[in-house]
Formats: C-alpha cells, sequence, structure tokens
C-alpha cells in the first residue's frame, strides 16, 4: 500500500505533541493480576491500558482473555479475535454491535485502542469523541505512545467527497476500489459499522489478508498496514 510521506509526517508530529503531554496518573490491580494504566492526553482525553506485567500472549485464547480484561473496563464484550504478524487484533462489541478496535501486544500483553481510525475516527471511544468513561474524561487508550506503535501510525490513503453519511453500500464500493489501485488481486468484505467509520476485510483468492477502514462521512480510507501478515482468527 502506498504511503503520503508528508502526510505521515504530519501525523507523526501530532502524535509527538500528544506524547509531550502525558501525565501518569494511576495504577492499579484489576483482580486477575494485571496492572491497569490511566493516561491523560489532556483536557478531556483519557483512558486506560492493561499493562499486561511482561507476560507474552501465545495464542488467540489468550489474546481473548486480555481483550476481556480491557473490554470489561468499558462494558463491552470481545467480538472476532485475529493474530498478524506482528500483534493480535480484538473486535468490542456493545450489545452485539461494533464498538471500537484494540490491540494486544504479543510480547507483554498489554492491550489498546488500535491507532488509526478506532482512535482518530471512532466517534464514541475515540480520542476525539465525547464519550465518559466511568464519570471521567473521554477515552483515549495510552497504548498508542507504547512499544508497538510498530514503527508510527498509519494516514488517510485515499480520499473521496462525499454528501453526508456513506452507506454500507458505498463504503463497499470505495474501499473495493481503494485496494483494485493497490493491487487487482484484492477484494473486500463487508463493511462493520463502528462509530464514525466502517472496517473491512480485504481478501485474496477469497483468504483474508487484512483490513482497512472507511470514514463514514468523508469516504476516507485507511489501511491497517501496521498489523502485518495474517495469520489466524477466532471468530
Amino acid at each position: 500500500m502506498k504511503v503520503n510521506g508528508l502526510a505521515l509526517g504530519v501525523l507523526v508530529a501530532a502524535v509527538a505533541v500528544l506524547a509531550g503531554s502525558i501525565t501518569w496518573v494511576a495504577s492499579g490491580g484489576d483482580g486477575g493480576g494485571h496492572g491497569w494504566m490511566m493516561s491523560s492526553y489532556g483536557s478531556g482525553m483519557m483512558g486506560y491500558a492493561s499493562s499486561g506485567r511482561g507476560e507474552p500472549v501465545r495464542d488467540l485464547a489468550g489474546a481473548r482473555r486480555q481483550a476481556e480484561r480491557f473490554a470489561d473496563r468499558l462494558d463491552l464484550e470481545v467480538g472476532e479475535v485475529m493474530r498478524f504478524a506482528n500483534t493480535y487484533y480484538a473486535e468490542l462489541e456493545e450489545k452485539g454491535r461494533p464498538a471500537t478496535e484494540v490491540l494486544v501486544d504479543p510480547s507483554s500483553g498489554a492491550v489498546w485502542l488500535e491507532y488509526g481510525p478506532a482512535m482518530m475516527w471512532n466517534t464514541r471511544f475515540g480520542m476525539m469523541s465525547d464519550f465518559r468513561l466511568r464519570g471521567g474524561s473521554g477515552m483515549m487508550g495510552s497504548g498508542m505512545m507504547g512499544g508497538g506503535m510498530m514503527g508510527g501510525i498509519g494516514e488517510p490513503l485515499a480520499r473521496e467527497a462525499q454528501d453526508g453519511e456513506v452507506t454500507t453500500a458505498e463504503a463497499e464500493a470505495i474501499a473495493q476500489r481503494f485496494v483494485e489501485a493497490q493491487d487487482p488481486a484484492l477484494t473486500v468484505g463487508e463493511a462493520e459499522p463502528f462509530p464514525g467509520y466502517y472496517t473491512l476485510h480485504t481478501l485474496r483468492n477469497g483468504k483474508l489478508s487484512g483490513m482497512l477502514s472507511v470514514h463514514a462521512t468523508t469516504g476516507a480510507v485507511w489501511y491497517h498496514w501496521w498489523h502485518g501478515r495474517f495469520v489466524s482468527m477466532d471468530a
């Protein structure tokens, strides 16, 4: 997937500004022997990430357990869990509907909101949302600044003008045009509606290979390039 260097530089600079404002606030236990950290990113942006205490996550079941500890703090449930070469990915649900996306670090078990659309576009649980965590401030996962960042965050890779909300069918069409421009052998799966955006699987010869997201208003496309190669999934 092609990456625009200027746009990436702007986003990395923004991350650096946020990193400079992080303040450690509190640490505690969740009853399962795993610490939790609450970090502040300025007024109205606070959140939790599992510290993981450095225990490796060795399989999908272990990743699901870690994601469930994180989800419990938000009164959410864990849906599908995937193993990629670089990380574990989990979809969190609210009453059966997609709510947000998290990453689980294989080496430490740490869990945080996925960078990219889950942080930047999610209108309920993301960085720019007005969500209140148990009476606290708006949610933002602290893992964005951690070692699982893998060299940086993604960026909007394609943008199409849209009038009003992007429908599911439109999101799928936008995503299909995008992947075809990158690799004619790729197709996309069904669009899952998260708050403020859609996430879709990318497919090669009908088999899952990765994922991307489409903004629900602008039609911007953000490929989840930080995952690496797809390995397996537990739905």
